[in-house]
């Protein structure tokens, strides 16, 4: 597959031993770094996909911190045939608040396309499965198992006065105005199994992968966000078996880590209510950051385009 870096944050530029073994193409995006961050625009998202026009294709895509992980939707859109999406994420990533076109409502957008018929979302163990945050989640697409959510762990959610689809990957108990969600959390499971037999029973087997890093605990990444469950090996794992038994269309990593800066003062003020506080990269040096995430990220090359 080809390899670009699309460069809203020089998150990657940095990471010299990676451009070094795979000379990836750099697609400058820093005039979008803020206006893209977080969230984006219909003006800045017609920009962007102008810019990147015809890069999606059978290609590993990097986009720098978590923050831009929405551009995910913008290269989703070019999927013309039937495939699934696997999104291993510590976010769910679905939620239905405004604005859509943002890192964690993505998936929601993604799911416009009807050419994404299946979507299996990998590792998502943040608050947004719990109360209040799950209110806003996209419950819907839980219908006729269209999206199915596999955390690495998480306590039972409760959800109140809405409607709780039937799903495979859950299981409820409904009250009058109260429905509690048990997860089938991946913790503790044989993950080669049960991984395999996830995959064996997607509808097609064409594939879009979305990786954010931050799913993976801080030993293999450092991002703007929490700190995931997954060791590397058992995301590797994951991506081998992916690799090996179905037909990849394109994958996109996020998940580096970059320091934001926002002349908007609404898109400051959300950062800092949005962002986890005590982010363990915001203590340690560049360099640090830099080495940690790029060996991560060679490792997953070198599973996805060895």
């Amino acid at each position: 597959m080809d390899i670009h870096v699309l460069n809203f944050d020089n998150s990657l530029t940095s990471q010299k031993n990676l451009l070094a073994a795979y000379s990836p193409r750099i697609i400058g995006l820093q005039d979008f770094s803020s206006s893209a961050r977080l969230w984006m625009g219909k003006k800045t998202a017609e920009a962007i996909k102008d810019r990147i026009k015809g890069i999606s294709g059978c290609a590993v895509n990097f986009l720098g911190s978590g923050d831009f992980h929405h551009v995910s939707s913008l290269l989703t859109e070019e999927i013309k045939e039937s495939a699934s999406l696997i999104v291993f994420d510590f976010h769910p990533d679905w939620d239905m608040l405004p604005p859509s076109l943002g890192c964690g409502s993505w998936v929601t957008h993604a799911l416009r396309n009807p050419n994404i018929i299946k979507c299996l979302l990998i590792g998502a163990s943040s608050c947004d499965l719990s109360f209040p945050y799950i209110q806003s989640g996209n419950l819907k697409s839980l219908e006729n198992n269209r999206v199915e959510v596999y955390p690495y762990q998480h306590r039972p959610s409760s959800v109140f006065l809405s409607d709780v689809p039937l799903n495979k990957s859950i299981k409820l108990k409904k009250g009058l105005f109260k429905t509690e969600i048990s997860w089938s959390e991946l913790k503790g499971r044989n993950l080669n199994n049960f991984f395999l037999s996830l995959i064996s029973n997607l509808p097609s087997k064409k594939v879009y992968v979305s990786i954010d890093k931050d799913c993976l605990k801080n030993d293999y990444a450092l991002t703007n966000w929490e700190e995931g469950f997954f060791s590397l090996d058992e995301l590797l794992i994951m991506l081998k078996i992916t690799k090996e038994n179905l037909i990849i269309l394109g994958v996109d990593i996020t998940g580096d880590y970059s320091q934001a800066a926002y002349p908007d003062i609404i898109k400051r003020i959300i950062s800092r209510l949005d962002h986890p506080k005590n982010v363990k990269a915001d203590r340690l040096d560049a360099g640090v950051i830099s080495s940690i995430n790029e060996a991560t990220n060679l490792k997953l090359l070198s599973v996805l385009n060895p």
